[in-house]
């Protein structure tokens, strides 16, 4: 299909993109314009977001299930490793407006006839690769260190967490392994679905999702200050997310994936 299958999207690289040096104040710049791209239609980005706090409810209610209560909690910090993937409809969202092109919540559909798919679902299928990775590694450290205990319910779970010896051990090591995934995903992920969407990279499905991924990492090396800062926004957002029993998603997942989209134009020239 050709590039023109959506607007805007025919800028062919036949190298990987060159890489800008930002400061903390483009983080928060890109952030104040996912905010305003969320502002500018709330209706159709609430309608799309409706659907990430479905996910976790879900997601939620099957680990709640016998034997597998203790994945509740990695389940809900490990949202994060596929929401460069789930964000790729706001991108095209952002990616419209800035370009003055009309659209609706059914427009994130468009990222299907997009010429790079093919990339963009190999990556998302990496992203899915990890989230389970990091689900097993999880239940392997909780029953490596706890040996069941606290399985029953969520307050004796809640209990054995935070009140025993092992309970603060399988806090710092399971905080410490999902920063190691989280970090990952991050320099995987953060420029790379952005990209994809928007340029041609040349060569193969998988010589474009790779040149995608080293792109993502070179632009993490490159800035490792604002992105940390904006780990920890992603961190705090989705936080929150799962405080208010994923309620707060419908508004924080649309402004992080909008301002997704404004960190990429920041960093890739």
């Amino acid at each position: 299909m050709a590039d023109d299958a959506i607007p805007g999207s025919q800028r062919a690289q036949t190298a990987r993109p060159s890489i800008r040096h930002i400061g903390l104040s483009e983080v928060w710049d890109a952030l104040a314009l996912g905010a305003a791209d969320f502002r500018a239609n709330p209706v159709h980005r609430i309608a799309l977001a409706l659907v990430y706090p479905a996910i976790g409810l879900l997601l939620g209610w099957l680990a709640s299930g016998v034997g597998t209560l203790p994945l509740l909690y990695p389940i809900a910090a490990g949202f994060a490793l596929i929401g460069p993937f789930a964000g790729v409809g706001l991108y095209e969202l952002s990616r419209r407006r800035e370009l003055g092109i009309p659209s609706g919540w059914l427009s994130t559909f468009a990222v299907f006839r997009s010429p790079r798919i093919g990339a963009i679902m190999e990556l998302g299928v990496l992203l899915a690769a990890v989230f389970v990775l990091w689900l097993v590694a999880a239940n392997g450290i909780y029953d490596n260190i706890m040996h069941g205990a606290g399985q029953q319910t969520i307050a004796t779970l809640l209990r054995a967490a935070l009140t025993t010896r092992a309970g603060w051990m399988l806090c710092a090591v399971g905080t410490g392994v999902g920063f190691l995934f989280a970090v990952a995903v991050l320099s995987l992920g953060v420029i790379s679905f952005p990209l994809l969407l928007d340029r041609n990279l040349g060569g193969s499905t998988e010589e474009q999702a790779a040149t995608a991924a080293v792109t993502s990492v070179a632009a993490v090396i490159a800035n490792p200050l604002p992105m940390a800062a904006w780990g920890v926004i992603v961190a705090a957002g989705l936080a929150i997310g799962v405080l208010t029993a994923f309620a707060a998603l419908v508004v924080v997942m649309p402004i992080l994936g909008h301002a997704t989209w404004h960190l990429y134009r920041k960093v890739v020239a």
